[in-house]
């Protein structure tokens, strides 16, 4: 079953309508039993890194969700602070991430950013995926989708960079370490495009 997990934070309702839309079942989780259930998982994830952490941490899914993912090797997906939790650090707090992708989650620097609007770095942009990874294998080079962040993902190991954007400097826009994938970007309000992502990862 996909299964979104629920720890408050995440345009949960979007990602819900998305998948109903495509006829695929999906059940949002706010306890181990059904996170235990899923075959696949999404990690959404909105504001600050320590606050997601925390929220997450208290849910009481943590355990279950490193179970599936770390034990069971089903396939998940963190968006947006999602993605940033499965790091080992942020520069933004002081709880320490899942550790899932080695790396730390660092603050672009304004002085690099070429715009009138410097942070966040919010609305659409183009992205270049790496050839290969399923995930995009029907998303095109500078496809455009939906971005609303002010901290990036620095992973460790090159391999693992799997799509970049940029916005001042080259980041990390997703990354993906065997069944660990995080996205940057927000599929949920990416139209089109984020609709296909959505349901590749479904069919991965």
């Amino acid at each position: 079953m996909m299964t979104i997990i629920d720890y408050g934070l995440g345009n949960i309702k979007a990602l819900v309508n998305v998948y109903n839309r495509l006829n695929i079942d999906i059940q949002v989780a706010t306890s181990s039993t059904q996170v235990i259930s899923a075959t696949k998982i999404i990690l959404p994830g909105v504001g600050s890194f320590d606050f997601a952490m925390n929220q997450l941490n208290k849910s009481g899914m943590r355990d279950a969700l490193e179970k599936r993912v770390l034990v069971d090797h089903i396939p998940v997906v963190g968006i947006c602070v999602g993605m940033q939790m499965l790091a080992e650090d942020s520069e933004e707090g002081v709880e320490k991430g899942l550790g899932w992708i080695k790396g730390s989650v660092r603050k672009f620097d304004e002085s690099l950013i070429p715009f009138k609007t410097r942070l966040p770095h919010m609305g659409w942009n183009t992205i270049k995926p790496r050839s290969g990874v399923k995930l995009f294998d029907r998303i095109e080079q500078d496809s455009r989708f939906y971005f609303l962040h002010s901290y990036y993902f620095e992973n460790q190991d090159p391999g693992e960079l799997i799509c970049t954007t940029e916005y001042g400097i080259t980041y990390a826009s997703a990354v993906n370490r065997a069944n660990v994938y995080g996205i940057q970007f927000h599929p949920e309000k990416s139209h089109f495009n984020g609709v296909r992502l959505l349901h590749d990862f479904a069919n991965l």
